[in-house]
């Protein structure tokens, strides 16, 4: 009876080190070895230059970047993989004409407490009205915002993102609902696979976009940050019917993660909208950065 009680034990410690088992922390010039020196180099400058800022709303850690000059403000909002410093490349183009705003998501639960959270950081930064540009879980979460806050919007961007829908669900559910049971570093570890299969080469293959989200795979957002991501990805709202504000769709022709009927949905769901067509899959920003930006400038301007 011993003896099975210390196999017992021993075992037991010997899952619980498998599952608390932390995720690797490359070094930044590992990650982005790949990456061109001077792009590199950009993003550390722009991370030494632009620390961010924190506000905890409702118990939770919004990190945020507020920079730039301007009368008028824009809102970044990214994907399910992204962090405030994934739109660097935009901020820079566009910090000496307007006020920017870019956020990091906590693990908020909703789209309601996302919207809780994003308001209390812009009543912070004292800013009443915006554009926003959102891409993927952001272009669905700016589309929340227009449904709700349409008086204070003065023009959005969906990019690379999708109207309300079952599809999502029905095609993730059963890995969605697996996250909160798995370790934490197979989570990251199943998301850089993913990277590299699809991502990484409908961007062209883009050195930028694989580094990136394997740093943000690699310790820079928690399983549980994941996991409340995609719930709000599948969460179900009514958009805006026929929003009184100018409007911009950027879709991606090879988008892996928007398949064409949710682009097309999405197309419908706003038919008075803009829509400009890019090429290199789900994160334009990363792999095009000049020509998104000239997108935006012209909507935005």
């Amino acid at each position: 009876m011993k003896r099975l009680w210390l196999l017992f034990l021993f075992l037991a410690a010997a899952i619980l080190a498998v599952y608390l088992w932390p995720v690797p922390r490359p070094a930044f010039d590992e990650i982005y070895s790949a990456v061109p020196a001077s792009t590199r180099a950009s993003l550390q400058s722009f991370r030494a230059a632009h620390p961010p800022a924190h506000l905890t709303v409702s118990g939770q850690d919004w990190e945020y970047l507020a920079l730039g000059q301007g009368p008028k403000t824009i809102v970044f909002l990214h994907g399910m993989t992204g962090a405030y410093d994934i739109w660097w490349q935009q901020l820079e183009a566009l910090q000496s004409e307007y006020r920017l705003i870019a956020v990091t998501y906590p693990p908020a639960a909703s789209l309601a407490e996302m919207e809780t959270g994003l308001l209390a950081v812009l009543s912070q930064e004292k800013i009443d009205r915006f554009s926003v540009v959102g891409s993927s879980l952001g272009g669905y979460f700016a589309q929340y915002l227009v449904s709700r806050h349409s008086d204070r919007i003065e023009k959005a961007v969906f990019a690379n993102t999708f109207a309300p829908n079952d599809l999502l669900e029905q095609q993730n559910g059963l890995a969605g609902k697996a996250v909160p049971y798995l370790p934490n570093w197979l989570v990251m570890q199943i998301l850089r696979g993913s990277f590299a299969g699809s991502i990484y080469p409908a961007s062209g293959s883009d050195p930028l976009t694989l580094a990136f989200l394997n740093e943000i795979a690699y310790g820079r957002v928690s399983k549980a940050q994941v996991y409340t991501r995609y719930r709000c990805v599948v969460e179900k709202f009514t958009p805006a019917a026929a929003p009184a504000l100018p409007l911009l769709i950027i879709e991606a022709s090879n988008d892996p993660l928007v398949e064409a009927s949710l682009r097309q949905q999405l197309r419908q769901t706003y038919p008075a909208a803009q829509v400009v067509t890019v090429e290199n899959g789900h994160f334009p920003y990363l792999s095009q950065p000049e020509v998104y930006t000239r997108i935006l400038q012209d909507f935005l301007q």
